[in-house]
């Protein structure tokens, strides 16, 4: 699954790892039940809501996408421990590479395993890449259904604002 990325960016947002839908269409969050491209509209990231095959539209708004894990599966529960850690690995490098200024990372259950820190939460770490400051969003799944629509758009605006100042 190939990354949306350039150096410099104000957000790089790092999903879990490809779905089914998703590698089969080559378009990041391609399930129709993913509510990242409504929460990165409603949150006022983009002007207008965004399609998964429209996804390359990301870089003119200074934001860019990558995965954790590069192996699609149908559920992320199929990951292993090792293959968050040597993806949290590899985040870390790329991460150094392009610079931007914050990563945002789709699901804090992968965030604590990828990068061993049990203790986070949802919302700016105290870790940072380089120079770069990593924030947790919640994962915007369908299956994450105890964050509403509504709450996941409030949680990408407050990132949004910290990446405006």
């Amino acid at each position: 699954m190939p990354d949306v990325a350039a150096d410099g960016l104000r957000v790089l947002f790092c999903g879990i790892n490809p779905g089914l839908m998703t590698a089969a269409t080559g378009h990041h969050f391609a399930r129709p039940g993913n509510r990242f491209w409504p929460a990165l509209h409603r949150s006022g990231f983009t002007p207008r809501l965004l399609k998964p095959a429209e996804q390359e539209e990301l870089l003119s708004h200074g934001l860019g996408i990558t995965n954790v894990v590069a192996r699609a599966t149908a559920r992320a529960d199929e990951l292993s421990a090792e293959e968050y850690r040597e993806g949290g690995r590899l985040l870390a490098l790329k991460v150094a590479r392009l610079r931007p200024r914050w990563l945002a990372v789709l699901g804090v259950t992968a965030y604590r395993t990828a990068f061993d820190d049990r203790g986070a939460k949802v919302g700016p770490q105290t870790r940072t890449i380089g120079d770069t400051r990593v924030w947790v969003l919640p994962n915007p799944s369908g299956l994450n259904a105890h964050w509403t629509p509504a709450a996941l758009a409030e949680e990408f605006a407050r990132l949004r604002e910290a990446a405006q100042r």
